[in-house]
């Protein structure tokens, strides 16, 4: 849609002068309509289990009762357990922990979207460590300049 017809739509749905709205994900981030009260996601299992939370979260932000349908052709028991889980938590940060442990982080620089990259030292399901490394680092930041060996790597880096 051409930027005009996609704002005309918006004030549209927001005005209740339409009453579906077809959407792409592009709906996860900073839509507000107070009164929508159903979203329909298809082909659940492509999405992240933090995605998913943050699509359903554009339903229910008004006073009535609101659902969120997640639909797949999935019999990937995996699958029906990571959709599952959407029953149970309302904590995107604990979602997004699930699906790490349970799709792998994939890569930061690559075409993997999710699945297990091998490391050579850590696991990305290691939480405790991960948590035990972000508290050294928050110590270390604030006082990055005490430690130019570092400083250099970092430059390497960018």
């Amino acid at each position: 849609m051409k930027a005009k017809k996609k704002m005309r739509s918006w004030k549209n749905s927001e005005s209740v002068k339409i009453d579906i709205l077809v959407a792409t994900p592009v709906v996860e981030v900073g839509i507000d309509i107070p009164n929508a009260t159903g979203i329909v996601i298809e082909a659940a299992e492509r999405f992240g289990l933090a995605q998913l939370h943050q699509l359903r979260g554009r339903v229910g932000r008004g006073d009535k009762q609101s659902y969120c349908l997640l639909f797949t052709e999935s019999k990937n028991p995996q699958t029906i357990e990571r959709l599952k889980a959407m029953e149970k938590h309302n904590f995107g940060a604990e979602l997004a922990e699930l699906d790490l442990r349970l799709r792998g982080p994939g890569e930061i620089y690559g075409t993997m979207q999710h699945g297990i990259k091998m490391l050579k030292i850590a696991s990305f399901s290691d939480f405790d460590l991960i948590h035990k490394v972000r508290r050294e680092a928050e110590k270390i930041f604030p006082r990055l300049n005490n430690f130019p060996k570092l400083l250099e790597k970092l430059k390497d880096i960018n």
